[in-house]
C-alpha cells in the first residue's frame, strides 16, 4: 500500500478480526458476505469467553443506558450490602475512580437522552441483522421468539420502574403489564412471591448461545475463513496504517484491521493511539442440566441483575454486576450468590450436575459501543464495548462495520460510536 491509499476503495481486500466472541464472528461473517478475506486471531477458541456465558437473550428493546438518574445511590448502597448484585474488589477501585466518575457525569438527564438516542438508532434491527447470518449457518433453529419477562414482588415495585418502561415505550416498545394470575398463566413454575410482571414481547433468546458462536465459526471455516489461536501483542505500523498484527511470534499481514476482543480491546487500542475508558464488568452463571422446572421466556429480576433461561443445555441463571478489574481471578461466592436468587423465583429448582462460569462484559462508561475507525490508522476499525448486549447486537454491529469497512453510504450517523468521542 502507498501512502495516502485508503483500503476501502477496493472492492475485496483482506481482514483480520481480532476477537472471535460473538460480536467478532458477526463482523466477520458479515464482512464475508461482503466479499472479503477474514481471518479470525483470538487467544482462546471462538465463542469460549464471554459469548460462552449469558443467557441467550435477544434483547433489542434494551435502548436505555445503564447510566441513569439515581442509579450511583442505589450503586453505594449495593457496595455494601453483602446480597447486593454489585461488587468491587477494593484493592482495585483506585483504578476504577476514573470510570466510576464518567459513568456518573452519564446519568445526567441530558446524557441519558443522548445516549438512549445513540443506542435507539441501531439496536432495534438485532434480530433482522442475524437472520441472513443464522439461516447461511444452518442455525435457524436454534432461534426463539419468546418474549422477555421482567418480574416484580408487587405492583408497587413495578411502579418504582415505571420511568424506565416509559422509557421504552417512548423509544416504540411495547410491553404488557401482568397481574398474579396473568403471571403464573406465563410461568407455572415461578414463587408465589412474585405478584406483578412485564412482558416484552419483541425479545428473542436462542437455545444455546455457544452453539450460536459454534455455528457462525463452521460457516465461516467453509466460506474460507482462517483462524489463528494466539493472544495479539503488537501492531508494525507505518505510513499512518498497520501492517502486520504480532501475535504471539506470528506476523499477519491484511488490507484491514477489525479490534473486537471485547474487554480487553482498550489494551490493544492503547497500543494504537487511542485511549477509551472500558471496564470489565465481570457476571457469572451457573447451569442446571437437571434442573427439574423450566421457563418459557428469558425471566428478568431487575432488582438483582439476574436473567434466567432454559437452554438445551438446561436451566441458567446469569447475574452479578462485580468489578474486579479483567485479569482478577473468580470470586465463586458470586455464582452462589446468582444462584440463591435464582431459587427464589424457581423454588424447585435441582442442582445436580450444576456448572459454574464467570465472563467479563465489556462496559463503557455511556453504554454506548465503540464502533468506527481509528483517527490514528487508516486500516484500522473498532468493535467492542457492547457490555451485556453482546449476543443482542452482535450482528447489527458486523452488518453496520462491513457496510462501513466496504465504504458503503451508512444508514445512521456513526459518530456517537467513535472511539474518539466525548465519554
Amino acid at each position: 500500500m502507498t501512502q495516502g491509499h485508503d483500503p476501502r476503495n477496493d472492492m475485496s481486500k483482506t481482514v483480520i478480526v481480532v476477537g472471535a466472541g460473538v460480536v467478532g464472528l458477526g463482523c466477520a461473517a458479515w464482512l464475508q458476505r461482503h466479499g472479503h478475506a477474514v481471518t479470525l486471531i483470538d487467544r482462546v477458541p471462538p465463542g469460549r469467553s464471554t459469548s460462552y456465558g449469558n443467557a441467550g437473550g435477544i434483547a433489542n428493546t434494551f435502548v436505555l443506558p445503564l447510566a441513569m438518574p439515581g442509579l450511583m445511590k442505589k450503586y453505594v448502597k449495593w457496595l455494601f450490602d453483602p446480597e447486593g448484585p454489585v461488587s468491587v474488589r477494593w484493592s482495585y477501585f483506585p483504578q476504577l475512580v476514573p470510570f466510576l466518575w464518567q459513568f456518573w457525569r452519564n446519568c445526567r438527564p441530558e446524557r441519558v437522552a443522548q445516549c438512549t438516542e445513540a443506542l435507539a438508532a441501531f439496536m432495534p434491527p438485532a434480530v433482522e441483522a442475524w437472520e441472513p447470518l443464522f439461516k447461511d449457518a444452518g442455525l435457524m433453529g436454534l432461534m426463539r421468539h419468546n418474549g422477555g419477562l421482567w418480574l416484580y414482588r408487587d405492583k408497587a415495585a413495578l411502579m418504582k420502574d415505571w420511568p424506565f418502561w416509559q422509557g421504552r415505550r417512548d423509544n416504540g416498545f411495547e410491553f404488557e403489564e401482568l397481574d398474579e394470575n396473568l403471571l403464573r398463566q406465563r410461568e407455572p413454575a415461578v414463587s408465589r412471591d412474585w405478584k406483578a410482571a412485564i412482558l416484552e414481547p419483541d425479545w428473542h433468546s436462542v437455545a444455546n448461545p455457544y452453539d450460536v458462536s459454534v455455528g457462525l465459526y463452521s460457516m465461516l471455516r467453509r466460506n474460507g475463513a482462517r483462524f489463528v489461536q494466539a493472544e495479539v501483542r503488537d501492531f508494525e505500523k507505518r505510513d499512518g496504517i498497520v501492517s502486520a498484527v504480532l501475535a504471539d511470534g506470528g506476523r499477519h499481514e491484511a488490507d484491514m484491521v477489525l479490534i473486537a476482543a471485547g474487554a480487553w480491546s482498550h489494551k490493544l487500542a492503547r497500543k494504537l493511539g487511542s485511549r477509551v475508558p472500558l471496564e470489565a464488568q465481570r457476571g457469572y452463571h451457573v447451569t442446571l442440566p437437571n434442573a427439574g422446572v423450566e421457563t418459557r421466556h428469558t425471566v428478568v429480576v431487575g432488582s438483582a441483575k439476574i436473567a434466567i433461561s432454559t437452554l438445551n443445555a438446561g436451566v441458567r441463571i446469569v447475574g452479578a454486576s462485580a468489578f474486579p478489574g479483567v485479569d482478577a481471578p473468580p470470586d465463586w461466592r458470586q455464582s452462589k450468590m446468582v444462584l440463591d436468587w435464582g431459587k427464589r423465583v424457581l423454588p424447585e429448582l435441582n442442582t445436580d450436575g450444576m456448572t459454574e462460569w464467570f465472563g467479563e462484559r465489556p462496559l463503557t462508561p455511556d453504554s454506548i459501543p465503540v464502533m468506527g475507525p481509528s483517527p490514528h490508522f487508516r486500516n484500522v476499525f473498532y468493535a467492542f464495548g457492547h457490555s451485556h448486549m453482546g449476543l443482542t447486537t452482535g450482528g447489527i454491529t458486523g452488518r453496520l462495520m462491513a457496510q462501513l469497512m466496504s465504504g458503503e453510504t451508512m444508514p445512521i450517523d456513526m459518530r456517537p460510536y467513535r472511539i474518539d468521542r466525548a465519554y
